[in-house]
């Protein structure tokens, strides 16, 4: 993707008591989570992309085509703008059947247009089965995969997500998520995902936006803007790493995956059960999960004893956050200052990471 195909934006909307101003530079594929807590600026920032609000101050340009400028007081409006927008509610259309609600979408496109062709929407949100249902006979979860398919089918340059998992159950969302990896996984459509779930932003996201009473705290690729010391995320207690890695093979007699990391000749296990060699996930490691030695340890009954590098440390009252380089990425291990003076820690230094546990992300 070359530069054109970012994402520029820049909106500054005062209402009373609040105000939002932020200036942002995505990536033009891939998955962007704008994350935060209640009254952050994140669905406000998101009505913005859509055309929905009009900012005082407003640009932005998708894959070089400009949207809005008010500098020149050029303004795409929201239905001239090549958008899918998913709620937390489907909002279907009650009267109407599946596979009518989804035409409904797919006809606000001209048939030349179209960038997905409705089979494409049906297979990979698995909603074949259900064209011919209302949406009152469905689940949450179905109904949340038919609205992400109309969304789909508009042939979006952009596709809006507005924590379309809220109103879900937890067995809905575990349902729901995996379609939402295929989306990322197989289609060049940039995605703007707003959540206040720490874990489906580290399930699903590439690049992590962190508001705050409506400024930009952050803005950068996930696995980096976790990591760092300045950010919420490292100083808090379940403060963890996200770490990528291929499925190296399996065992079926123990049910333990064996995975490869990028850069490493370590390798990390976890039960679970099988997956394709070659299978690319997305793991993530606890700092509190993580202890440290000088040597590897014998006769363990941890399944994870990793060699890595010593990259960085901060001190936090009695205990020590540290960054570790592991191959090509890096994890955190959280330790008390009495055991990183009694290790003698250094930068540079090579240490045994004995990892405590490992949670699979995205199969």
């Amino acid at each position: 993707m070359t530069d054109d195909g970012r994402i520029r934006a820049r909106f500054v909307v005062q209402h009373p008591g609040f105000r939002l101003d932020v200036d942002l530079n995505l990536p033009g594929r891939g998955v962007s989570a704008l994350f935060g807590h209640s009254g952050s600026g994140k669905t406000s920032c998101l009505r913005c992309f859509a055309g929905l609000d009009r900012p005082q101050q407003g640009y932005l340009q998708v894959a070089g085509e400009l949207w809005q400028d008010s500098a020149s007081g050029h303004f795409l409006p929201a239905h001239r703008r090549a958008i899918g927008y998913v709620f937390q509610d489907a909002n279907l259309f009650p009267h109407l059947s599946v596979r009518r609600n989804l035409e409904y979408g797919q006809r606000r496109i001209p048939a030349a247009q179209r960038q997905v062709a409705l089979e494409q929407a049906l297979e990979l949100l698995g909603i074949g089965h259900l064209l011919e249902r209302l949406p009152a006979s469905l689940s949450g979860g179905e109904r949340q995969r038919v609205g992400i398919a109309r969304a789909l089918l508009t042939s979006p340059r952009l596709l809006l997500m507005d924590e379309p998992l809220a109103s879900l159950d937890l067995k809905r969302k575990l349902e729901v998520l995996p379609y939402l990896e295929r989306l990322h996984q197989e289609l060049e459509i940039p995605v703007l995902y707003v959540s206040h779930a720490p874990d489906e932003v580290a399930r699903l996201a590439d690049h992590l936006v962190l508001l705050d009473e409506g400024q930009v705290r952050a803005s950068g690729p996930l696995k980096e803007t976790l990591l760092r010391a300045d950010l919420p995320f490292a100083l808090e207690d379940d403060a963890e790493a996200v770490i990528d890695g291929r499925v190296a093979g399996h065992d079926a007699a123990y049910q333990l995956l064996e995975l490869h990391l990028p850069g490493s000749e370590a390798r990390l296990r976890l039960p679970h059960a099988a997956l394709p060699v070659g299978h690319g996930v997305r793991v993530k490691i606890k700092a509190r999960d993580v202890s440290l030695g000088l040597q590897r340890a014998e006769g363990s009954s941890l399944l994870n004893l990793l060699p890595v590098a010593v990259d960085d440390w901060r001190a936090l009252d009695a205990q020590v956050l540290l960054t570790l380089r592991l191959g090509e990425q890096r994890l955190l291990a959280r330790i008390t200052r009495y055991s990183f003076d009694q290790l003698g820690i250094q930068a540079g230094q090579t240490l045994w990471a004995q990892v405590k546990s490992v949670s699979l992300l995205a199969p």
